[in-house]
């Protein structure tokens, strides 16, 4: 579903232009029809069709009671001459196909030179404040290549938002309350019991990553053995845990339990802050490595009150979505999508955690943002239609909130699947991969896939430099660009822009290219309005592809001076074009390699 409401009209001019042409010549052939004002206008996939394409004469058919193809023989018939249209063809039921003159599009290499980094940016969103949060992963270990696929994914779409003109802000949930920030804290004093000599057990359900062991000797650097207790003590009364046939949860909570008494709570909560905030360290400064950062990093536990959660249910209340049934207090989800109804707080007269995610979600709201986009990981897709209703009923508006799943990113090495086990400290971290792989290569391979399709994430590929890698094709088409720059200066020529000849631009490999530069705009747009990032990964592989194929069919640097300066100029449009397309992606456009 799309989630922002955009007119028809595409940013492209030549589309723009066009729709304008089919709008005035309906409202001429058709006066007594309301004919709309942004007819809907495509580009075709053949070119036997012509360059767009539109079914205008079908959508007024009914209101006109005329068969389509008769609607469209009169709207082509009253179309203006305009020097960009070569010729009009109706096909099928009632297509108007139209076909343009090849100076429309070789215009386009002007408009990507005067408009230099701001090519294929637009105002389409304009007036619109986005929040997008991201990543988001439990503090509870360093961040592995499976939150890097969402964190690359997230990013590319704030900034593709950013490019269409919306107001655009980034943020990262931090999960710091509830169990397994208790469990991460008391891993983290298991381990400084370790460091100070203590033989104990380590328990299967604590956290196992060496990033523990750290945090560990950290503290015990800071604060020597303030923290020691005794372990007897600490294992007093402790069910057998799963090493020893028993039951591991039961173990884990009970061993909670005492080191909170032993320690104290304010202890005890001094050492879940001291591991969070290194966790959090680690996480700001890994993702800032990627290339990824954040405006808010906002705090589940300033949510956990009884403040923020009767704030939320009282609004739901209010609005006639909360019952009570068997002691409990009900969301009518139901009503707005959801599979069934749910439970905001219980008999106990506990919170649920739905009910800190509808606060967290309000608050949102409160901030004045009017579109909220939540990337989530697969594994939440459960999670959606919930959530989705509760903003829809905090607001009264459907499709406020869109929230677009991230499938699981699988790494190999050759053949060999790498494990991944947050728990058990069997992972590969995301600055791992990007030290052997590269920041560049990890976020388009990332990316160049649907979020909606799994991801097998080739190391080896992503290392190589060949064709067969899609990063190092589409970055060398910008160096080989640069390197016609650097012959060019070896000559003691210079690029004359305004003495270039784009008419003598008309072979095969010429038109082909100019073509696919002039959909960038459109690109862009529909990446935007979709969250559809790996749109823009294929169109700068298809760019990349038709420059290669150009680069190696001809010269440029020739005697034909107006010949030599067109060519430089579409070469000189191309790179503009990869390195603004690139940086949308968050992705470097080197100029030597």
């Amino acid at each position: 579903m799309l989630f922002f409401q955009y007119a028809e009209a595409c940013h492209s001019i030549v589309k723009r232009v066009l729709q304008q042409i089919l709008a005035q010549a309906a409202a001429t052939a058709l006066p007594e029809v309301d004919t709309p004002a942004q007819p809907h206008i495509e580009r075709t996939r053949e070119a036997a069709h012509g360059d767009f394409a539109s079914n205008i004469a079908m959508t007024l058919a009914g209101a006109a009671r005329r068969a389509p193809r008769e609607i469209a023989r009169d709207i082509v018939a009253a179309m203006p001459a305009d020097e960009r249209i070569e010729h009009v063809e109706i096909a099928g039921p009632g297509f108007i196909n139209i076909f343009l003159d090849a100076g429309a599009f070789r215009a386009v290499i002007t408009d990507i030179l005067e408009a230099g980094a701001a090519f294929g940016r637009s105002d389409s969103g304009a007036g619109q404040r986005v929040l997008v949060e991201f990543v988001s992963a439990n503090p509870t270990g360093p961040l592995h290549v499976g939150h890097g696929r969402g964190a690359a994914y997230g990013d590319c779409v704030a900034r593709l938002l950013e490019a269409t003109g919306h107001e655009v802000a980034r943020e990262y949930y931090v999960n710091d309350a509830g169990r397994q920030m208790d469990i991460l804290a008391l891993s983290l004093y298991l381990r400084y019991l370790q460091a100070g000599g203590a033989a104990l057990r380590y328990p299967q359900a604590a956290y196992h990553g060496d990033y523990v062991q750290t945090a560990a000797q950290r503290l015990r650097d800071t604060k020597g053995a303030q923290h020691e207790r005794p372990v007897d003590e600490l294992f007093d009364s402790v069910p057998a845990d799963a090493a020893q046939d028993g039951d591991q949860d039961a173990h884990i909570d009970a061993l909670t339990g005492n080191a909170r008494r032993l320690l104290g709570a304010d202890t005890f909560h001094s050492l879940l802050q001291f591991i969070l905030d290194t966790q959090l360290s680690d996480i700001e400064a890994d993702l800032a490595h990627f290339g990824v950062h954040f405006d808010r990093w906002f705090s589940e536990r300033s949510l956990v009150t009884a403040d923020n959660m009767r704030a939320a249910i009282k609004r739901l209340q209010a609005n006639g979505h909360i019952y009570e049934h068997e002691g409990a207090r009900w969301f009518s989800s139901s009503r707005f999508g959801d599979d069934k109804d749910r439970v905001v707080i219980r008999a106990n007269g506990s919170h649920t955690y739905f009910a800190s995610d509808i606060a967290y979600h309000l608050n949102k709201l409160e901030r004045g943002f009017t579109r909220l986009v939540d990337i989530l990981g697969a594994d939440h897709h459960g999670y959606v239609p919930r959530v989705r209703a509760a903003v829809d009923a905090l607001t009264g508006e459907r499709d406020r909130l869109a929230a677009q799943l991230v499938q699981f990113a699988i790494l190999y090495r050759g053949e060999e699947r790498l494990p991944m086990s947050t728990r058990a400290g069997q992972y590969v971290t995301l600055r791992a991969l990007c030290e052997e792989v590269g920041t560049d290569a990890a976020r388009y391979f990332y990316i160049m896939r649907s979020n909606e399709q799994h991801l097998d994430f080739d190391l080896e590929l992503a290392q190589s430099r060949s064709n067969e890698n899609p990063v190092y094709y589409i970055q060398y088409a910008h160096a080989r660009i640069c390197s016609v720059d650097e012959q060019l200066a070896q000559r003691g020529w210079h690029f004359a822009p305004q003495s270039a000849d784009l008419s003598r631009l008309t072979t095969e490999h010429e038109q082909r290219l100019i073509a696919i530069l002039s959909r960038f705009d459109e690109v862009v747009e529909s990446s935007a309005q979709e969250y559809a990032v790996h749109k823009l990964a294929h169109y700068l592989r298809d760019v990349a592809d038709a420059f290669h194929s150009y680069y190696n069919a001809y010269k440029f640097l020739i005697e034909d001076a107006p010949l030599c300066n067109a060519r430089l100029a579409l070469a000189h449009a191309t790179r503009q074009v990869i390195a603004n397309g690139l940086g949308l992606l968050g992705v470097s456009a080197p100029e030597k390699m």
